[in-house]
């Protein structure tokens, strides 16, 4: 299956040591070789980085490794191609804008049969389940919000639809952000950890890389990572449960509504304030 990786964070903050052991997964510790992508919001603006190759020898992941971009939200994959041909414009993370914002998206999974009737407003450059399942996704938001973007749980609920909606197609592990909030859906398989004082010795599972974060942040940061497996060896990982849509801002989970994507009855995570939570 492709790799996911997200981070959300109450300040500014670099991805370098998670993105040193979610690399490797591109063809060193793992056989996804279809290519690799990564976007980091900077206030308004978003920068993207694309390759239709292995991250593990890429010269341009290498970079990204060395180069401390920091950012409050990034989205990350590594591809194995199930749909599409191995090329750039196939690669994700997908990049459109809508309500004078710029949306990421990724996904993870098969979509079989899936051909939804699009507007167009939002339509594919390249020919992957993924990329119609984002024009899709920001298509019924517009479509639902003609005019500007709605509340958070507006936004909330619509989304745990269409995830219920387009995941009846098949697997579906998506993660989603806007530069403000990260969504993040478990089909199948996610995980996420976060960070907070008394900061962990972190060790990586996929490098032997260790850091110790007390010593590059402060007692008031906070950052949330999300992936498709844990990538240290040595923190509490907490399994997202099949079928459910998480929300996370300023480094922490939100409750937004009720999360749950499946047909049976579940429970909402606990509540909060709608920002942070220490």
């Amino acid at each position: 299956m492709c790799q996911l990786l997200g981070m959300n964070c109450n300040v500014p903050t670099d991805i370098c040591f998670s993105f040193t052991g979610f690399r490797a997964r591109g063809g060193l510790t793992d056989h996804h070789r279809d290519g690799w992508g990564i976007a980091f919001f900077e206030g308004r603006g978003a920068r993207v980085f694309l390759e239709p190759r292995a991250s593990a020898d890429s010269p341009v992941a290498e970079l990204v490794r060395h180069y401390p971009i920091r950012s409050l939200n990034v989205i990350a994959h590594i591809r194995k191609a199930t749909q599409g041909e191995i090329r750039l414009e196939n690669t994700h993370p997908f990049q459109r804008e809508l309500w004078g914002r710029y949306w990421i998206f990724a996904h993870n999974g098969n979509l079989v049969d899936y051909l939804p009737a699009l507007s167009g407003r939002f339509s594919p450059v390249g020919t992957t389940d993924s990329e119609r399942a984002f024009c899709h996704i920001l298509d019924r938001f517009a479509q639902r919000f003609p005019d500007a973007q709605p509340a958070p749980a507006e936004l909330h609920a619509i989304l745990r639809e269409l995830a219920v909606e387009i995941g009846s197609h098949g697997e579906f592990n998506f993660l989603l952000s806007d530069g403000d909030r990260l969504y993040a859906h478990c089909a199948s398989r996610l995980s996420y950890v976060i960070r907070q004082a008394p900061f962990p010795v972190a060790h990586l599972s996929d490098q032997d890389l260790t850091v110790d974060f007390n010593l590059v942040a402060t007692p008031m940061d906070r950052v949330a990572v999300i992936a498709t497996t844990p990538l240290t060896d040595n923190e509490t990982w907490h399994t997202m449960e099949p079928g459910s849509l998480l929300t996370f801002c300023h480094g922490a989970l939100v409750s937004l509504g009720e999360n749950r994507t499946l047909a049976s009855p579940g429970t909402c995570i606990p509540a909060c304030n709608g920002q942070s939570n220490a």
